[in-house]
C-alpha cells in the first residue's frame, strides 16, 4: 500500500471514529452527516429501522453509526421520507448489505425505480451557497428494483406499530414524515428544516430555527404550505428535521406556528408566490 493510499485510509478511519449517533430519547437517535439526517428508530436492545441514508459514499460511516449504537443486528427495514439524492443515496448499498427491505410513498415510487427524475435545482430561491449549487445536484432516477416496497396506503409503517406517517406532499410528490402520538414526537424529513437549508454557513454553524422546505428543490409551494400547517396542527413535542439539529419546546412550538400561519412571507421565493 503506498503512502497516497496510507493517508487515504487514515482519513476514512477519522471519519468513521466521529460517525457517533446523538441520543435524543432512549428510543430515539440520529447521526448527522455532511448535510442531511438519518435516524434511527428502537432502543440498543430491540429492533430498530432506519429512516432516510444521507448521500452517496456515506454508507460506511453510517453502517459505523449505527453499529456503535446496535452492533451487528441489522434494521428490519429501511424507510425513506422521499427520493432526494441526500436521502437516499446510501438506501441501495445499506439495503443489499442487510439484506432488508426499502420503504416509501407510492408516489415516489417512479424516482426510485428509474422511470422520472425530479426537476433541477433553482438557484434564483436565493438564502446562500447551496442554492447556488442546487443545479449541480443529482435529480437522476435511482433503481431499487427488487428492493422497495410502497407504504400501506392507511397511514402505518411496517416494523412501527406506534408511529404513523403523514402525507406532507409539496417538497416532493411523495414526501413523508413520522408523528409518534404518545410522546408527540416528529421526524420531518424536509417538509421544513431546523436550520437554514440553502445556506452552507449552517452547515458548519447549525443554528437553531424553524424554516421551511429547502427552498431550491420544492416542486409544489401550495402543497408546502398546506403540510406545515398539518405538522402545526399536530402540536409536536420534538422535531428532528432532515436538515437542523433537533428542537423541542415553546420556542420550537411558537416557530412552527408562525411559519404555517406566514409560509408565503417567510418560506416561499419571491418570485414563486404566484
Amino acid at each position: 500500500m503506498d503512502q497516497e493510499h496510507i493517508e487515504k485510509w487514515k482519513e476514512l478511519e477519522h471519519d468513521l471514529d466521529h460517525a457517533i449517533p446523538e441520543e435524543v430519547l432512549p428510543d430515539i437517535a440520529y447521526y448527522r452527516t455532511l448535510i442531511v439526517n438519518v435516524v434511527m428508530i428502537g432502543t440498543p436492545n430491540e429492533d430498530w429501522v432506519l429512516i432516510d441514508t444521507g448521500t452517496r459514499k456515506y454508507q460506511e460511516r453510517i453502517l459505523h453509526a449505527c453499529e456503535h449504537r446496535y452492533g451487528n443486528k441489522p434494521p428490519q427495514a429501511i424507510l425513506l421520507t422521499h427520493g432526494h439524492f441526500d436521502h437516499i443515496g446510501a438506501a441501495k448499498k445499506l439495503a443489499e448489505y442487510w439484506q432488508v427491505p426499502i420503504y416509501i410513498h407510492e408516489n415516489e415510487m417512479d424516482y426510485v425505480t428509474g422511470k422520472s427524475e425530479y426537476p433541477p435545482g433553482d438557484p434564483t430561491v436565493g438564502g446562500g451557497m447551496i442554492s447556488l449549487l442546487s443545479t449541480i445536484f443529482p435529480t437522476k432516477p435511482e433503481h431499487l428494483e427488487g428492493l422497495v416496497s410502497a407504504l400501506p396506503n392507511d397511514g402505518s409503517i411496517p416494523f412501527l406499530k406506534d408511529w404513523k406517517y403523514i402525507e406532507t406532499f409539496g417538497h416532493t410528490p411523495g414526501h413523508i414524515s413520522l408523528f409518534r402520538e404518545q410522546d408527540r414526537l416528529l421526524i420531518a424529513g424536509d417538509a421544513i428544516s431546523t436550520d437554514k437549508p440553502e445556506s452552507s454557513w449552517a452547515v458548519f454553524f447549525p443554528f437553531q430555527h424553524v424554516y421551511g422546505p429547502p427552498a431550491y428543490f420544492t416542486q409544489d409551494w401550495f402543497s408546502a404550505e398546506q403540510s406545515v400547517k398539518k405538522l402545526a396542527d399536530l402540536d409536536p413535542d420534538t422535531i428532528i428535521a432532515g436538515h437542523g439539529l433537533p428542537m423541542e419546546g415553546e420556542t420550537m412550538k411558537k416557530e412552527l406556528r408562525k411559519l404555517a400561519d406566514n409560509f408565503i412571507e417567510q418560506a416561499i421565493p419571491k418570485h414563486k408566490r404566484h
